[in-house]
């Protein structure tokens, strides 16, 4: 009861001095509800949002994406079906931002920002696609093929390390995925 009394007290004492300043309590209204929604966001990700920053020959490269995880679940041919575009992660599209112009597997990409999406296949090399609508909230659902500035066949390799949750990595060749068994190295210079 003490602990309560206490809590209100000081809980109104604070908000009489930011209605003094209406400016200061819009502020920190807004401040506090963005946290808090971004803070309870992230908590009910079942894929975690992931950001990676990193260099290719000295060219910037940022990847964001959603990182879901197997679950014990069948996922290519089946979760992830073959000859269907995907979104290449969870939740959002997953999209690259490049500050220079890249190739992208012997193809020019221009700098900017781009959503990746792939077809996977199976036994055959997967496309690659890099599209100008890079902010997409739903992933594939929102895809428009039309709006796809580079497409590019890249063959998975099948190895024996099981990765448990879906990751990006920038590294040699360039751009590597990996999920369960399957990695896909997409050369970039």
């Amino acid at each position: 009861m003490k602990k309560t009394s206490i809590l209100l007290t000081s809980l109104t004492a604070a908000l009489s001095l930011a209605a003094c300043d209406p400016k200061s309590a819009e502020s920190i209204e807004g401040s506090t509800a963005e946290n808090q929604m971004a803070a309870v966001e992230e908590e009910q990700r079942s894929s975690p949002l992931v950001k990676l920053d990193g260099e290719i020959n000295g060219k910037k490269v940022f990847i964001q994406y959603g990182a879901p995880s197997v679950k014990n679940r069948e996922l290519w041919g089946d979760l992830v079906p073959y000859n269907v575009v995907w979104r290449t992660g969870a939740n959002e599209a997953t999209y690259i931002d490049v500050s220079e112009e890249i190739m992208v597997e012997g193809k020019a990409l221009s700098p900017g920002k781009y959503s990746i999406f792939t077809i996977p296949k199976e036994n055959q090399p997967w496309t690659v696609i890099f599209n100008s609508d890079w902010d997409l909230e739903h992933g594939h659902f929102q895809y428009n093929e039309k709006n796809d500035v580079l497409r590019v066949n890249v063959q998975p390799v099948i190895g024996d390390n099981f990765e448990e949750v879906l990751s990006f990595a920038i590294g040699d060749p360039g751009i590597i995925l990996k999920w369960e068994k399957m990695t896909l190295p997409i050369s970039i210079q």
